[in-house]
């Protein structure tokens, strides 16, 4: 199905087929006509199903449409996401999207400096995308009016939930206008998501998207037995042994994040780390370096669960099992997206296997630990691990096609496109 069937604008049409994209993934298709017709929305789909482009295209549509003869440019639409990645995700995706048609739009978030974001908005911007700490120091100041907003996204909202953002997320509705068009999107549907939706959306439909709570089909999930003190030993050996090429490792804490890169470095291979202790341009840089292949590996915190948003990435390797198993779907999610193919890896040692287990039951899979073939679980004497032959692949082994990472960048070329999130 194209999506000029949906009744897009010509200029918006022009724009998707601009980015590349020529057919809806499945909540488009199911989103975007109900948005379009005006109907508060409760959108639930896994990571990487295109759930931004969802809500972003019918909120062109009709901002474009009522552009024509206004004078002066209001917020007309707002967009609420708890990470400032995703603002910046989300922003682009507008930009865009929306490329031939008026509209302006502006990602306000906190870690960079206020007076950029003061000077856009009274210049004039159609849509705001927003963390909800930064949007309520405008609103403080009064550099920013929200009695126009006529849509209200809630993005992530699960993830808002989680993040402890419920009171300032209630603050602000409270300061919008009552007669507006409110759309909820999120991974998964708590009972916390249901009493949101019930207090702030008006005779929602629902739409959901796939099992709730199992990581999408194109993920083959990979769970390998290691000790603590033999993880960095086999991180190496699978970058060498798997060929990787774009690879986003997550670990429970900053420092460990850390830890991990520098000694990726020491063994040769390109990598960065970012967390919520780097400064907003520190943690841009890397993930555009990152997007670009400038690195090879990423490591991150939980933080960059939901922001990250990079086409191509091959394995998401936890080297340490989160404590938090909602975590584990959205780590993973990261690969495998738009119905791609990916590989997700975690590494259990015997103090992580409580949280395996409350894993295996939040996804309704049990997940059994395997040794890795090839690897020698006997630690070396010297304290640092080889380096990775990473940028010589006539050195690497050869391994068969059942044992690739599904995930390369070949299989990527031959795919249909789709519009992703």
């Amino acid at each position: 199905m194209p999506f000029k069937t949906f009744g897009l604008s010509d200029p918006l049409v022009q724009g998707i087929l601009a980015t590349g994209y020529t057919a809806p993934t499945e909540i488009q298709s199911h989103a975007i006509p109900a948005v379009l017709g005006g109907s508060d929305v409760v959108g639930c789909a896994q990571t990487g199903t295109g759930k931004t482009a969802a809500f972003v295209l019918p909120i062109l549509d009709r901002l474009s449409h009522e552009r024509a003869g206004r004078r002066r440019r209001t917020v007309r639409s707002l967009i609420l996401t708890p990470t400032r990645e995703l603002a910046v995700q989300i922003e682009r995706a507008i930009l865009g999207y929306g490329r031939f048609t008026d509209l302006k739009a502006l990602a306000v978030y906190g870690g960079v400096s206020i007076n950029n974001q003061i000077a856009a908005l009274r210049r004039g911007v159609d849509i705001v995308v927003a963390t909800p700490g930064r949007l309520i120091d405008h609103t403080e100041r009064n550099t920013i009016e929200l009695s126009g907003v006529e849509v209200l996204v809630l993005d992530e909202a699960d993830r808002m939930l989680d993040m402890g953002f419920i009171n300032d997320v209630r603050r602000i509705v409270r300061g919008l206008p009552k007669k507006r068009q409110t759309l909820l999107f999120s991974a998964t549907i708590s009972p916390e998501v249901k009493t949101l939706a019930a207090d702030m959306l008006k005779s929602p439909k629902v739409i959901q998207i796939g099992r709730p709570r199992n990581p999408i089909d194109t993920i083959t999930q990979h769970i390998y037995a290691v000790e603590k003190a033999l993880k960095m030993d086999l991180l190496l050996h699978m970058i060498e042994d798997w060929r990787m090429f774009s690879v986003l490792v997550f670990s429970r804490t900053k420092h460990g994040a850390d830890k991990i890169s520098r000694r990726l470095k020491r063994a040769g291979v390109i990598a960065v780390s970012i967390h919520s202790g780097r400064t907003q341009n520190q943690r841009q840089r890397a993930l555009d370096g990152f997007r670009i292949g400038k690195y090879q590996i990423m490591v991150a915190t939980d933080i960059a669960a939901r922001g990250i948003d990079v086409e191509g990435i091959s394995h998401v390797i936890n080297y340490d099992v989160p404590t938090h198993a909602e975590d584990y779907v959205h780590r993973i999610g990261r690969t495998g997206r738009a119905e791609a193919t990916g590989d997700a890896i975690t590494f259990v040692s015997s103090e992580e296997e409580k949280y395996l287990r409350e894993v295996g039951k939040f996804i309704g899979r049990k997940l059994k630990a395997q040794k890795c073939e090839g690897f020698s679980y006997v630690k070396s004497p010297k304290s640092e691990p080889k380096t990775a032959k990473s940028s010589k692949p006539s050195q690497r082994k050869e391994l068969p096609r059942s044992n690739r990472a599904s995930g390369a960048k070949k299989s990527y070329r031959g795919r249909r496109k789709r519009l992703k999130s």
